[in-house]
């Protein structure tokens, strides 16, 4: 918890330990942590310089933790200057970075990222970078970063009021953890859709920088980011298509079943919206934790409620009752 104020675990576990004893000797205070006595007084040693702890005056060998209120709260106020130092070093940075359209040449308007961890790097840098809005087409086959381990980094933008706009290809919902990572967008406020194949995986941050891949799976990972240009414009393009196409996708937090008082209940809309995408009953049952039978018979329901005898009839009169939108 304390990381952020530039102390590691084992520091903070005998700032801890020393608040709880208010005093102690180095000895005994490496007993209490089961450390090495030189390892716990190099401890001391940085918490002294750090503020947090000081040497008795009256008894020599013996450390006394500093009142927390005072001495965090003066690390805290030092690191809130420096982030401020750091954010104006940015601005002035991005303003030099960024030229001005009649001044750009090709060489400004892309760049190429190689390697694994480079590609994640850039790939979780945009994200956190956007202000406004972030749309992603997101393959099956993702080149670097799962969908589940770019939660966190969509968690934290989401946080911070960015909106997302994501398609994801029916293979996704397949996946075994795909359907929980797409209500988990759903429920932090995306807006999802889904599509039988994505031309690409995409992401976009704020309509002036995205990120496309460059090599096929199986060959060292490497990206395109694409700056403000015709290039990034096509993708745009490309991504409003794929999304004026893709299906939306909903999804509850339950699959428990509801008394639906004439329209359909929230299970009935996650079957309607899997079967919609292109799922086979058996793969919704699966996805849903429902016996197979379970889902027929609550797409037979669905029909006597919409006074349909197919299933093709069905999706057009799911649509224009408004159970699901275009």
């Amino acid at each position: 918890m304390l990381g952020a104020i530039g102390l590691d675990e084992g520091q903070e576990s005998a700032y801890r330990a020393l608040v709880a004893l208010g005093a102690a000797e180095a000895a005994d205070l490496a007993r209490r942590l089961t450390l090495p006595v030189p390892q716990t007084e190099r401890t001391l040693r940085h918490l002294e310089r750090q503020g947090l702890a000081a040497r008795s005056s009256a008894r020599p060998g013996r450390w006394v933790a500093a009142p927390p209120e005072v001495a965090l709260g003066a690390l805290l106020s030092r690191q809130r200057q420096e982030l401020e130092l750091a954010e104006r070093a940015a601005e002035l940075l991005a303003r030099e970075y960024r030229p001005e359209p009649a001044d750009a040449v090709v060489h400004d308007l892309v760049e190429v990222v190689t390697g694994a961890s480079a590609v994640a790097h850039r790939f979780h840098q945009i994200q956190l970078g956007a202000v406004e809005e972030v749309c992603a087409l997101a393959s099956a086959r993702p080149l670097v970063v799962s969908g589940m381990e770019n939660e966190p980094t969509e968690e934290e933008a989401a946080v911070r009021g960015v909106a997302y706009r994501v398609v994801i290809e029916r293979d996704v919902l397949g996946l075994p953890t795909g359907i929980r990572e797409a209500s988990t967008a759903l429920v932090r406020g995306a807006r999802v859709r889904v599509t039988g194949r994505v031309p690409t995986s995409l992401v976009i941050a704020d309509r002036a920088l995205a990120m496309v891949p460059l090599t096929a799976p199986g060959a060292e990972p490497a990206a395109l980011v694409v700056h403000v240009s015709g290039l990034l414009e096509s993708l745009l393009g490309l991504f409003e298509a794929v999304w004026h196409d893709a299906v939306p996708l909903r999804l509850g937090t339950t699959g428990a079943p509801e008394e639906s008082g004439g329209v359909p209940d929230t299970t009935d809309l996650e079957i309607l919206t899997l079967l919609l995408a292109g799922m086979t009953d058996a793969s919704v049952a699966k996805h849903l934790e429902l016996g197979l039978r379970t889902v027929q018979r609550r797409v037979k329901g669905l029909m006597e409620l919409a006074g349909v005898t197919t299933r093709l009839q069905l999706g057009w009169h799911a649509y224009e009752r408004g159970w699901v939108a275009r």
